[in-house]
């Protein structure tokens, strides 16, 4: 395959998310045949098993969007030493109804960033055991549990240098595991 659409994942809403800032530099450490695609999950109603049979638009949009990629980013803060509830909602909808999973063998990559001094490692953990039982295989090293600092990123919003080299590698990691599993 000469050409990946990454599908990427962000798991808060807020406007100046430190993940979503990741979320943006990270990509641009991608290789030319990577292309990233940001999923808009916040406008997803609550997950209600009522609805599987008239999944709502947002829903619908969702899905497509991930079965048109080759790949999964998912760049998640930690919120009470789990997931934040807007991507577990995310995930409970495009994995319904039962048997019709649209993460189901797209290669997934899982990093994140907080304040805290473990990074995201706890959300991470919890978001691989989720995608192994959705049999999405997430790459388990290296892993990232980034700090936020002032130096994590530089005025242009790209990874400063300080982190650059680490980052880099991780990409790097990422396109070789989606390229084998995709």
């Amino acid at each position: 395959m000469s050409q990946y659409q990454i599908a990427v994942i962000v798991g808060s809403l807020r406007k100046d998310s430190f993940n979503r800032k990741l979320a943006k530099a990270l990509t641009r450490l991608g290789p030319a045949e990577f292309s990233f695609k940001p999923l808009k999950i916040g406008d997803l109603p609550l997950y209600n098993q009522d609805d599987d049979g008239n999944q709502a638009d947002s829903v619908k949009r969702l899905k497509a969007e991930i079965t048109a990629s080759q790949g999964l980013l998912f760049v998640t803060p930690e919120y009470n030493r789990s997931v934040p509830g807007v991507l577990k909602n995310a995930i409970d909808h495009a994995s319904r109804p039962y048997g019709q999973s649209a993460w189901a063998g797209k290669p997934a990559g899982v990093i994140g960033v907080s304040i805290g001094a473990i990074g995201s490692a706890l959300a991470q953990q919890h978001l691989r055991n989720i995608l192994a039982y959705l049999d999405a295989p997430a790459m388990g090293q290296p892993e990232a549990f980034i700090q936020a600092n002032d130096t994590l990123f530089d005025d242009a919003g790209n990874i400063g240098p300080a982190s650059k080299d680490f980052l880099q590698g991780w990409m790097d990691r990422y396109v070789a595991w989606v390229k084998k599993h995709a």
